[in-house]
Formats: C-alpha cells, sequence, structure tokens
C-alpha cells in the first residue's frame, strides 16, 4: 500500500518593532520553547488568513500580513515518542494592531515577550524550530515577496 507523505502546512508571523521582534513562550512536550506566533493551515482558510488568525490568538492583537518572509520546509523528529513530522512554513510579516479587549493567550501560551536580534540569537537553543531564527534573520536581510504570489484558489474557501 502506498501512502502518500504529506507535510503539515504551517504559518508564522514575522513581528518586528522598533528593532525587537515579537515571540511567544509556549508549553512543547519538550518544555518551554520560544516561537514566532505560528500555528497550522486549517480548512477554508489562505495562509494569510491562517497567520492573521494565529497571530491573534497567541498574542492577542491583530496582524494584518503585508509582505511573505518565505515559504520553509524544516524536519522535526521527537526522540521520546518517534514522531517524524516535516513543516511547509509560510512566513509573513506586516502591521501589529491593537490588542482584542477579551481576548486571552490561547491554550500552551505563556506569555508574549519583545527581543532583540542579538537576544533571539543567544536563545536559540529554546527555540521550538530553527526557523524561528532563520526567519529573523531573512526579515533582518530585508527578504520580501508580494502577497500575491500566493494564490488561495475560491474552492478551498467553499
Amino acid at each position: 500500500m502506498n501512502t502518500r507523505w504529506k507535510p503539515s502546512v504551517t504559518v508564522a508571523a514575522i513581528i518586528e518593532q522598533g528593532g525587537r521582534y515579537l515571540l511567544v513562550e509556549e508549553h512543547t512536550p519538550e518544555g518551554l520553547r520560544l516561537n514566532n506566533p505560528a500555528g497550522h493551515l486549517d480548512p477554508g482558510e489562505g495562509p494569510a488568513e491562517a497567520c492573521a488568525r494565529e497571530a491573534l490568538e497567541e498574542t492577542t492583537h491583530t496582524f494584518t500580513p503585508e509582505a511573505l518572509v518565505g515559504v520553509y520546509l524544516s524536519r522535526f523528529q521527537r526522540e521520546a515518542t518517534g514522531e517524524d513530522i516535516t513543516y511547509l512554513r509560510f512566513a509573513f510579516c506586516g502591521a501589529l494592531g491593537d490588542v482584542v479587549p477579551g481576548r486571552s493567550l490561547d491554550n500552551g501560551i505563556v506569555r508574549t515577550l519583545w527581543m532583540a536580534p542579538d537576544e533571539v540569537r543567544a536563545s536559540a537553543h529554546r527555540h521550538r524550530s530553527p526557523l524561528v531564527l532563520r526567519c529573523m534573520e531573512d526579515h533582518l536581510r530585508g527578504q520580501r515577496f508580494a502577497m500575491d504570489l500566493i494564490h488561495t484558489d475560491a474552492s478551498v474557501l467553499a
């Protein structure tokens, strides 16, 4: 029997203000880890919409994706369980909006924090994924792609 390989599609918000990046500290099976506001693409949404939703859920702030920073592929192997997952990540930068009154941080998110690039680099051993650092470095280099690079067909939204 052939089994089709299906990478897990994720989105991430690369949010910078005043030279600092917004990260979340979250519970994982490996302990507390740092990550970009990020999560999985859900049925019926495009990557930009998923990114805005995940940023809201994990930070309580609205977020408007304005550019694609990059598309990334990474593999994670969990030693304890043998779990082996490949992630396909769409990372967006954009405008951070206001806190939405009455919102609370998503389950598992301990707090949000603003970190300078050197602090993000120094904390790499606590990152949930090597893509946290890679996305920030690409953003710092000015890597940006137009939003219309990604097309979500109407059939997805139906």
